[in-house]
């Protein structure tokens, strides 16, 4: 009888990161959704020789209570860990700050019982609710990580402001956004890519080996 010797990385299955997001999760608006933020993310990852899945977790339109809501279910048997991109819609509707914490503190509480490490991707408020609630709503993130013990990454379009783009100036951000002004296009997602690529490695650097 044969007996073959294999080695323990030929028995190891892709890491998979479960994405809870809204549609600049879901890559919406975009004619290739294998150019929207998860695909992306995946390749980049891949080419930096990492084994992993991830799962597109984004619902156009989602706000912090809505992912909440779905968390249960969003995480399936087969996470090893989490990444949650929420919080645009809460701004531009407007929700309170508050509102906005407790449902991801909700989502973290939910990572964590099941020991799953979490990344906590920012967003930024404008100034057309006031500089009282963009101070409240801006510090969310950075309390919860602290709180959660979660990688932090202080802000979705990092990647963009890197590469000369500001959020607020419509006129610089035209050549990687959608026309909506609102949505990336694929160069748009590649930069936000390239910016968040980093905090995800963080991230697989906590998943359990």
């Amino acid at each position: 009888m044969a007996i073959f010797a294999l080695s323990s990385s030929a028995w190891a299955e892709p890491v998979t990161i479960v994405a809870l997001g809204d549609s600049l999760t879901a890559g919406y608006g975009l004619a290739d959704q294998s150019q929207g933020l998860v695909p992306q993310l995946e390749g980049w990852l891949k080419a930096r020789g990492h084994d992993v899945v991830v799962q597109n977790a984004g619902v156009s339109g989602d706000t912090t209570a809505g992912g909440l809501a779905r968390i249960d279910w969003a995480l399936g048997p087969d996470a090893d860990a989490l990444v949650v991109t929420l919080g645009g819609n809460d701004l531009l509707r407007g929700i309170d700050p508050a509102e906005a914490r407790r449902n991801l503190e909700g989502i973290l509480k939910e990572a964590q019982a099941r020991d799953l490490p979490v990344l906590l991707v920012g967003m930024k408020a404008g100034a057309n609710f006031g500089p009282d609630y963009k101070a409240a709503f801006d510090g969310i993130y950075g309390d919860l990580a602290a709180d959660y013990d979660a990688v932090l990454a202080e802000d979705f379009f990092a990647g963009l402001r890197a590469a000369g783009a500001d959020p607020s100036d419509p006129a610089s951000l035209a050549a990687f956004m959608q026309p909506d002004g609102i949505h990336p296009n694929p160069e748009g997602v590649k930069l936000i890519v390239e910016g968040l690529g980093p905090k995800v490695e963080e991230l697989l650097a906590r998943v359990a080996g």
